[in-house]
């Protein structure tokens, strides 16, 4: 029978995707690490193969039956990180997939990048042909890893580039950070909260992956997948503040000083070669505008973000709460 591969679903994103793939009648097989756990999986009847990605012969050997793939596998960014595990995963695995796709004759290959290849968005909202401005390593390596994919399609692999932004919703923890000191009523806004940013929810970034994956349109194709609406900083901690029944932040701080205070907390902790309780990269979160067009995912593939913010939002703090996280 023919498969369909999706490549980290041990992750957030990836486990989503596999999950609703599984619901669509789809024979899902997951490429997983011997580390990883790989429970939800199991339960959920994906067929689960321990490979390296970063190893061509490990992905070939391991490729049968394969007819559509979905590759989220990432390695993704944390501060002091080695930056040739990047490359390894995001460039050198992708490199991998892509020919054994190419040698089996799959029917499509869906490559999830990122909006990070753009940078700071300096004339907002960004559609797909905005300029790239990759601001770190990780950066860098998923927009080698999204040209790459284009190259084979140009060679002849059905592939299909999407570009997913802010991901959030219920089984993701990345923006604890900002739900935990609002409900604590802790949260400090670092500059004047003006800068844009944009949120996708997890079941609308799914339904992108999915049209991307079907759609004839979508061939040799980039699509940004983003929720229905961008806000102010201010206003998307606003928006918190109220989901979480919490009175709205009020304390504010300038931006430069706490920047170089993050600036100099890398360093040191770079010295002795720990990770920084406080970096530079999540302190120009309050200063670089991320807000984004869909209109090209509107228009070729009939993507429609569902749900909004503030019930996006809602649901994670369920999810939060029903954790003990908050």
């Amino acid at each position: 029978m023919n498969k369909v591969l999706v490549t980290g679903a041990t992750g957030f994103t990836g486990g989503k995707l596999a999950e609703r793939l599984v619901q669509d009648g789809h024979n899902v097989v997951a490429f997983v690490r011997a580390s990883s756990n790989a429970k939800k999986l199991h339960e959920l009847g994906i067929e689960c193969r321990i490979v390296d990605i970063r190893d061509a012969n490990d992905v070939t050997n391991n490729f049968t039956g394969v007819k559509k793939v979905f590759h989220i596998a990432a390695a993704y960014r944390s501060e002091h990180a080695d930056h040739g595990e990047f490359h390894a995963v995001n460039v050198g695995a992708t490199k991998n997939l892509l020919s054994a796709a190419d040698r089996f004759g799959v029917e499509r290959f869906v490559h999830c990048s990122t909006v990070g290849v753009q940078g700071e968005i300096e004339e907002p909202p960004a559609a797909e042909n905005y300029r790239f401005k990759p601001g770190d390593h990780y950066q860098q390596s998923k927009l080698d890893g999204e040209l790459l994919a284009l190259e084979y399609f140009r060679s002849g692999v059905p592939v299909s580039v999407v570009r997913p932004v802010g991901i959030y919703g219920p089984g993701d923890t990345r923006f604890l950070k900002l739900f935990r000191p609002i409900q604590r009523g802790r949260f400090v806004m670092i500059g004047n909260g003006d800068v844009l940013y944009h949120m996708t929810y997890i079941d609308d970034l799914v339904e992108g992956f999915i049209l991307a994956g079907e759609r004839p349109e979508a061939l040799g194709e980039i699509f940004t997948i983003a929720g229905p609406e961008y806000t102010s900083i201010r206003e998307l901690v606003n928006t918190i503040a109220d989901v979480l029944g919490r009175r709205a932040p009020r304390l504010r701080v300038p931006f430069q000083p706490v920047f170089w205070a993050s600036v100099i907390c890398d360093y040191l902790c770079r010295a002795v070669n720990i990770n920084p309780p406080l970096y530079p990269r999540r302190v120009e979160f309050f200063k670089l505008d991320r807000a984004f067009s869909t209109d090209k995912a509107q228009r070729l593939l009939g993507y429609r973000a569902k749900v909004s913010l503030s019930e996006g939002l809602a649901r994670t703090a369920r999810w939060y709460r029903a954790q003990g996280l908050i």
